[in-house]
């Protein structure tokens, strides 16, 4: 299958169109006529992952997070894009990636961990469009199985997510129920949550001053990290391929 076709099927899962003004999904290196027998995926395009994939004989690389964002005027070996740009040109892999797209797109992102963490009567936290008649957009708010406590809920973020440790700002004397999740980034998820009628919300990256402001504002946070959310990208996405 040609890496071209790849991009057609991964297009009906999370249009490129779907993605943030701001964000750079898509072919970002190789050839779309690239003969593709073997994929690796990873969450972001690191130099241990351009080189295990190089290593592996990929020939292609599916991430998450994009190695390119802005404009780049040179590619070289000088600095740490252009290094692993250089690499994956010599080695004919061809570079996919998939994210503010893959984090909306409905049964993407927000619904895997919106199910991870088992929310019921959910909608989409902050939409974005509509696709085929669904609403899709960044982050889902909803429902927990059964009101909890701020220890309980902890310990469930970490089981299902299977982290050792998360950042928590909040009371623990209070009990939840209305649950609001953002994998990635979520700081500017805070006003919408709250907004919303979240009483804690889940995500990663969150500042200091971000997480205290939220108490004060009668939410709780739980900052999972923003790896300890996205991991699960990996996983779905070997599912999706193997369905092709």
């Amino acid at each position: 299958m040609k890496c071209r076709e790849i991009i057609e099927y991964l297009n009906c899962l999370a249009p490129e169109r779907m993605a943030c003004n701001w964000d750079n999904p898509g072919l970002l290196a190789g050839r779309f006529e690239k003969e593709v027998k073997k994929i690796y995926l990873a969450l972001d395009a690191t130099d241990q992952v351009v080189s295990a994939a190089v290593a592996a004989g990929a020939d292609m690389l599916i991430t998450h997070h994009p190695l390119i964002f802005k404009a780049v005027k040179k590619v070289n070996d000088g600095d740490f894009i252009g290094r692993r740009l250089v690499a994956l040109l010599q080695a004919d892999i061809s570079y996919y990636a998939m994210h503010t797209n893959f984090d909306s797109a409905p049964g993407c992102m927000a619904d895997i961990a919106a199910e991870k963490m088992g929310l019921t009567d959910t909608c989409v936290l902050e939409p974005e469009g509509e696709m085929d008649g669904i609403v899709y957009g960044i982050g889902k708010i909803g429902n927990l199985e059964s009101e909890v406590s701020l220890r309980e809920l902890v310990e469930l973020v970490k089981e299902r997510f299977g982290l050792e440790t998360v950042m928590v700002y909040g009371e623990g004397d209070k009990s939840y129920l209305r649950c609001a999740i953002s994998p990635g980034s979520g700081g500017s998820m805070v006003d919408i949550a709250i907004k919303e009628g979240a009483q804690v919300l889940i995500t990663g990256d969150i500042g200091h001053h971000e997480g205290i402001d939220s108490v004060a504002r009668g939410m709780t946070v739980i900052d999972a990290g923003h790896y300890g959310l996205e991991h699960g990208f990996v996983e779905f996405m070997e599912g999706y391929l193997h369905r092709t």
